[in-house]
């Protein structure tokens, strides 16, 4: 059960969706009369959030077999947020972006990338309804904060390979079960296609829940075969690492956890990512904590292939 006891900042007015707009008021969430917008189009309309203090992913680590072994692992605090305004239209939803630390040798950014987005949240009720399509991007911490080995041979690479955002592998994101359609659903409440270990609850904190499934796709082509072959190779190494998180045809879970409605600072929003990718870069870590590690249903730990370092170093020392 969620909490009542909140201090919630004056302001809220609530009334959307309109009343013409029938189709948006749960139980019923059919959002395809609102168009869908870029993400950082329209943040100075935004004047409130909701913040994901407990973000609760989950995925299976063996996609297909007798027994998939399905992942629990909890991303940094407030690493998702959507904001909306004092009506409840949301404007701009932010999503996970973390770094991969590998043994102190290999540092890699991992983004969830929101490319459009629709919907609304109504505080009094703590209900809300989005649609969004997102796009992963995996790319190498700049050169000087990775390990030695490594330090001296990304700079070698030659322009197009991954070692900015701008030249990230870009991972393809879909409605489960349904390559075609890109738009994907954030509902209220929990997942329905698995049970939450008691690890992964928050029932007596958080304000309210909300929950989305996305299936992963492939990587998207740069019609170049050897940095297309490059990044399918350091796609899979990093899916090693994490347990297959971004496996094609696997589906990719989070459980939402949000604390009580606060206000929004747009200068913040709008330097979000940057305070982020920043504190990646430099600290191979997240500015509001971090996380927990990757656990099984049981408690027990997922761990990682040691020999997933060596094996990058080597595919890039072929490359060079």
């Amino acid at each position: 059960m969620s909490k009542t006891n909140l201090n919630i900042p004056a302001g809220w007015v609530g009334g959307f969706p309109p009343a013409n707009m029938p189709n948006m008021v749960y139980p019923k969430r059919d959002l395809s009369s609102l168009p869908m917008l870029g993400n950082m189009d329209n943040i100075n309309f935004l004047q409130r959030q909701l913040g994901v203090k407990w973000p609760e992913f989950s995925w299976e680590t063996e996609k297909g077999a007798k027994d998939p072994k399905r992942c629990f692992q909890q991303f940094s605090p407030y690493i998702s947020r959507i904001g909306y305004t004092n009506e409840g239209r949301i404007y701009s939803i932010i999503c996970p972006q973390q770094g991969i630390w590998l043994e102190d040798e290999i540092c890699l950014n991992v983004e969830i990338t929101v490319t459009g987005q629709r919907g609304w949240v109504n505080e009094s009720t703590k209900e809300l309804a989005a649609d969004m399509t997102v796009e992963g991007k995996i790319w190498f911490t700049p050169a000087e904060h990775q390990g030695l080995k490594l330090r001296g041979l990304l700079p070698l690479l030659p322009k197009g390979y991954p070692i900015n955002k701008e030249n990230a592998i870009r991972v393809l994101t879909h409605l489960p079960n349904d390559p075609n359609q890109p738009i994907f659903q954030v509902n209220k409440g929990l997942t329905p296609r698995f049970t939450n270990p008691d690890f992964a609850k928050h029932d007596n904190e958080a304000f309210t829940e909300g929950n989305i499934d996305v299936e992963i796709g492939g990587i998207r082509l740069i019609n170049n075969s050897k940095i297309d072959k490059f990044n399918q190779f350091i796609l899979d190494v990093f899916n090693t690492g994490s347990g297959n998180m971004l496996q094609k045809g696997n589906v990719l879970s989070w459980n939402l956890w949000f604390v009580e409605p606060t206000l929004v600072s747009i200068p913040e929003w709008k330097d979000h990512a940057k305070k982020w990718r920043d504190s990646i870069d430099a600290h191979h870590g997240s500015p509001t904590g971090e996380g927990t590690k990757a656990r099984y249903f049981d408690g027990s730990y997922f761990n990682a292939k040691v020999f997933v370092i060596e094996e990058i170093i080597k595919y890039i020392k072929e490359h060079i």
